[in-house]
């Protein structure tokens, strides 16, 4: 089964959050759910953070919905981030703890 380009950066997304050992988990979107929560729910040592996940050039194309939880999480001191592209990533792991991963 072929995959599409947003579901090729989720498996980029993955790999780098096994990486850098954060813990993950993809919300089912079932419709039964929370409507507009991001692709990746994660924390890293002790620090909340999501990620919503584009198909490349696609990433100011947020939902009323998906910008509302993302908004959300901000104002509740996590961090989130939208990413078209994998190299987004660079600079998050400081951004959420404050230093370097290793």
């Amino acid at each position: 089964m072929a995959t599409t380009p947003e579901g090729k950066i989720k498996q980029q997304v993955k790999k780098w959050l096994v990486e850098i050992g954060a813990w993950y988990y993809m919300p089912v979107q079932n419709g039964m759910g929370r409507v507009g929560i991001p692709d990746f729910i994660c924390c890293l040592r002790g620090k909340f953070f999501a990620i919503e996940t584009k198909a490349p050039g696609k990433r100011g194309a947020l939902t009323p919905n998906q910008k509302k939880n993302l908004d959300e999480i901000i104002t509740a001191g996590g961090v989130a981030l939208v990413v078209d592209d994998p190299a987004q990533l660079a600079g998050l792991v400081e951004q959420i703890i404050g230093g370097p991963h290793a």
